[in-house]
């Protein structure tokens, strides 16, 4: 769930669904206008499919948060944890608002900052014993093509991400991400209109290559 550039649009109006688990069908606001650009339902279900095995008792974060949507979905399906970073102030205010509007009380954090400087405080705090994230989610603005670069090459290079976990960047079609970043390498590509999911694992774990779509 990316922030977009602009920031003056604050009243919630755009209404979204929680698509399963135990907050199935509840609603989730938005922002109104460009202040976001939400994963559309259908990639959201998508990602889910993908990751429903592994999502119960898992670790989750969602960088560049939104509505918080994705964590939030995460939650419903059963995670143990969720870690929201999200820079844009509103939309910081927003995830709290999603959450409290469906009692969530606990298993969660909100951070209100920018991605890299976020990341760089979870591994300071890290302690070699403590497993990583599971799965973790980045959803940049789509024009931002440096933060792909920057969050990924930060991934490749800490022991943020589990054992066996998974790093999902969504970006658009068109935009081809790096195979490599440090340890990382992506090992599937799911797209869907002018949107793409691409899955990445730590080179230590479960060696991949394969590509599909979703049409």
């Amino acid at each position: 769930m990316a922030a977009a550039v602009s920031s003056g649009a604050r009243r919630l109006t755009k209404i979204m669904r929680v698509i399963a688990g135990t907050y199935r069908s509840r609603i989730l606001k938005s922002l109104k206008g460009l202040a976001l650009r939400p994963t559309s339902d259908r990639l959201r279900e998508t990602l889910f499919n993908v990751l429903s095995p592994n999502v119960s008792g898992a670790r989750f974060l969602d960088l560049f948060a939104g509505t918080g949507a994705i964590g939030i979905e995460a939650l419903s399906r059963g995670a143990k944890e969720v870690v929201f970073l999200e820079n844009h102030a509103p939309a910081a205010k927003l995830i709290r608002q999603n959450l409290e509007s469906l009692e969530i009380r606990s298993g969660f954090t909100v951070l209100p900052l920018d991605a890299l400087r976020g990341l760089a405080m979870l591994a300071s705090r890290k302690r070699p014993s403590e497993p990583g994230f599971d799965s973790i989610f980045l959803d940049p603005p789509y024009a931002a093509a440096e933060e792909y670069v920057r969050v990924l090459d930060f991934l490749g290079s800490t022991e943020l991400l589990a054992p066996g976990g998974m790093v999902i960047a969504e970006h658009r079609r068109s935009f081809n991400l790096r195979e490599e970043a440090g340890a990382l390498t992506r090992f599937r590509v799911l797209r869907q209109g002018d949107a793409a999911l691409s899955f990445y694992r730590r080179r230590s774990g479960k060696p991949g290559g394969e590509k599909s779509s979703a049409e």
